[in-house]
C-alpha cells in the first residue's frame, strides 16, 4: 500500500532519482577490520584447544563456551573474507592489479584460508590466514603510497600485524 502511495506522489511531484556507483561512495577502505578478524579466528582456535584439553567435556559450561568460541571463529573468518572482497571489488582497480599482479591470487588464498578456518580448528590455517591478510594489507598501503611497519598486536594471540606509518 505504501508503495502505491509513493508511486502516485512521484507521478505528481516527479521526485528526482538518486544513484550511487558503489556500495560506499565515501572511499573509506582499510584492511584493519580483516586483520583484526583474522586475529580473532586464531584467538578463538586457541581458546577452543585450551578448553578442549582442560574443560569438563560433559558440562553445560563446556558446551556453552565451546559453541560460543566456534560461533565467533566462524563469524570472524567470514568477516575477514567479506572485508577483503569489498576492498578487491571496490578499491582495487585494473592499474593496481597491473602493478601488483599477485593481489587477485592473494585474495583467492584469503578466501580459501578463511573457508578452511570455518571448516576446521587448525591453528596453522589461522596463522596462514593472518599472514595472507597482512600481505594484502602491505599491498593495499603500497597502492595508497603509505609506508608500513610490522608490530605484534598488543593482545592475544600477540601475532604480528601490518600497520600504516602515518
Amino acid at each position: 500500500m505504501i508503495y502505491e502511495i509513493l508511486k502516485k506522489l512521484d507521478s505528481k511531484v516527479a521526485i528526482q532519482e538518486a544513484n550511487a556507483h558503489c556500495d560506499v561512495p565515501c572511499g573509506i577502505y582499510d584492511p584493519i577490520v580483516a586483520q583484526i578478524s583474522a586475529l580473532t579466528v586464531v584467538r578463538m582456535m586457541d581458546l577452543m584447544h585450551k578448553l578442549h584439553s582442560e574443560g569438563d567435556k560433559g558440562s553445560v559450561e563446556y558446551a556453552n563456551s565451546m559453541s560460543r568460541y566456534v560461533t565467533v571463529k566462524e563469524e570472524h573468518a567470514e568477516k575477514t573474507k567479506h572485508e577483503i572482497r569489498i576492498i578487491l571489488g571496490d578499491a582495487v582497480k585494473p592499474n593496481h592489479i597491473e602493478a601488483f599482479p599477485n593481489v587477485l591470487e592473494l585474495g583467492q588464498k584469503i578466501m580459501a584460508k578463511g573457508s578452511a578456518c570455518r571448516q576446521h580448528a587448525n591453528r596453522e590455517d589461522g596463522l596462514a590466514l593472518v599472514e595472507a591478510v597482512n600481505e594484502f594489507a602491505e599491498i593495499f598501503w603500497k597502492i595508497k603510497e603509505i609506508p608500513t611497519k610490522r608490530a605484534k598486536a598488543p593482545y592475544a594471540p600477540n601475532l604480528e600485524l601490518v600497520y600504516p606509518v602515518l
